[in-house]
């Protein structure tokens, strides 16, 4: 088989898996994976993305199949492929269906010095699966829940024939029927009330968690990307309610969805020995979770109200509103704009049926005590890369995202927050060549110049100030606006809240970023006096 025969039907079968959008990092060697791809853009069957940079393609890939529209990766052999490894590690622990497929040299010359060779077959090491492929695939290749490597060997020629220049792939199948004797659902676990339970609504947890709340009458404590920070029952401010004085002392049981992740007063909560967890699977490559468990249900019920408990549910409600208030005066009395009201600003500027993608480290923390939930059925979404919760590849993630959802709902507000270590390391991002797919998407940076989140925490302390700007703060004097320039992406920078509330609310289409300059000095003593606020 060719490279030209090979390439065409590693895409023929991309495409028969479901996968709608290709992103590809241009090079020699998969020129022949490159111009089949071409072939199925032309014929509709793909929307194709070009990308200089193979660790932006791979989280631009991430970021489409978040959304789900399963995207192929494709890059050429070397460096190139370790350069996914970023994207693909976020797709294994987020259970992201995402393929990669990279062009690799032939067998014969494995083992040599020859150029651009090295051991590309199981280079995401055991927790993804890798095909070497060097002739047709097997069928149920690409049937997985995470991410799957095709490493394809090419040998030369690697352009087709001119006779053969103008393939175009076969019409997909239609999809198989279902099955007339489908996997049955797990069996619903009835749980009793009785003990005073909260739900803990991490990453992902989807609806459910704000369903088993409302029906039980239970406080939920629901982070920004749960999916589930809707409705009467989520608290704005539950992780400073944690602590010995606040209602948080006398839980009694916690039902845990998602990935919670954000808050050390979570953490605590659920290492506590005096509290029984009910834990709910989640995606993810593992099943286990870092806390004790005492038991686990796939699909968690009740049979009625908790009456017994509904005082205390009154009391969560009232300490969330006036720890609430208490938290905005502070805010409006501190004089120069605060990283928390800026993450509020752009949390209230997703309208309905809106986007916001955010980044790691302050701001989906900060996020989490300022976004106010909102009303079930709203459609408001938050999607955040909290598998392994790094800060690379969250600008390519975030134009993935929103060209996906998009494509499924037609143009609607779309943001991304992020602090501007996370947007440097990925500024390669905005680098899109003409005729790119390019969605409506307004990128704002809260910019501190360097980590503020590390002054929050032990190294922050003052017996390591000496040190701290060299090792955790690294200020970095980038001029934002020069780096967008260069880029040709439109750029405003503001300092104060109507400024950023007026750039917010007339986006000029495009990709645009809205800068928004902070301090860090005071980040630590802010920390610690909203920390006491549920004292």
């Amino acid at each position: 088989m060719t490279a030209t025969e090979l390439a065409r039907e590693v895409v023929q079968r991309l495409l028969e898996a479901g996968v709608t959008e290709v992103v590809v990092a241009p090079g020699s060697r998969n020129a022949p994976l490159s111009f089949a791809s071409f072939a199925a853009a032309e014929a509709g069957l793909v929307r194709l993305h070009t990308r200089l940079d193979e660790r932006s393609a791979g989280f631009l890939a991430l970021g489409l199949s978040k959304q789900g529209n399963r995207a192929a990766v494709i890059c050429t052999s070397g460096t190139a492929v370790a350069n996914l490894h970023p994207a693909v590690l976020e797709a294994v622990h987020a259970e992201v269906p995402l393929v990669v497929v990279s062009a690799d040299r032939p067998a014969r010359l494995r083992g040599t010095g020859a150029n651009q060779v090295t051991d590309q077959v199981g280079v995401f090491g055991a927790l993804v699966p890798t095909h070497d492929v060097l002739g047709s695939l097997p069928d149920g290749l690409l049937a997985t829940r995470g991410p799957v490597h095709l490493n394809v060997q090419l040998d030369d020629p690697l352009l087709p024939p001119a006779a053969e220049a103008g393939w175009r792939p076969s019409a997909v199948p239609e999809p198989c029927p279902a099955s007339d004797d489908p996997q049955e659902p797990p069996a619903p676990v009835e749980l009793p009330v009785g003990p005073r339970t909260v739900v803990v609504a991490g990453d992902d947890a989807g609806p459910l968690a704000r369903r088993l709340a409302e029906s039980a009458g239970w406080p939920l404590l629901a982070e920004p990307s749960s999916g589930s920070r809707t409705g009467d029952l989520a608290l704005r401010c539950y992780r400073l309610l944690l602590g010995d004085s606040g209602p948080g002392a006398g839980i009694e049981r916690v039902v845990v969805l998602g990935r919670p992740t954000l808050s050390r007063p979570v953490t605590r909560l659920l290492g506590r020995e005096d509290v029984e967890v009910v834990a709910v699977p989640t995606p993810g490559v593992w099943a286990e979770r870092p806390f004790p468990v005492t038991s686990r249900a796939d699909r968690p019920v009740v049979a009625g109200p908790d009456r017994d408990n509904a005082a205390w549910l009154e009391t969560w409600r009232e300490a969330d509103r006036a720890v609430g208030r208490r938290l905005d005066a502070l805010l409006a009395s501190v004089p120069d704009l605060t990283p928390y009201e800026a993450v509020g600003a752009v949390s209230r500027a997703v309208p309905p049926e809106g986007l916001l993608v955010v980044g790691p480290s302050s701001p989906i923390r900060d996020l989490d005590l300022m976004a106010r939930p909102t009303p079930v059925g709203s459609r408001r979404k938050t999607v955040a890369n909290r598998g392994l919760s790094g800060i690379d590849g969250v600008v390519s993630t975030a134009i993935g995202v929103t060209l996906a959802r998009d494509a499924q709902r037609g143009s609607s507000r779309s943001l991304a927050l992020m602090g501007d270590v996370t947007f440097l390391h990925d500024s390669n991002g905005l680098v899109l060549g003409p005729g790119q797919p390019t969605p409506d998407l307004t990128i704002v940076v809260v910019n501190d110049d360097g980590g503020s989140i590390f002054t929050m925490l032990e190294q922050g302390a003052p017996e390591h100030a000496d040190r701290f700007e060299a090792l955790f703060g690294t200020p970095h004097g980038v001029d934002v606006g020069s780096l967008c320039a260069a880029t040709r992406t439109p750029h405003l920078r503001v300092r104060s809240l109507p400024e950023l509330e007026q750039a917010l609310a007339s986006p000029n289409g495009g990709i645009e970023v809205v800068e928004v300059g902070v301090r860090r000095d005071n980040r630590r003593e802010l920390d610690e006096r909203i920390r006491a606020l549920g004292a």
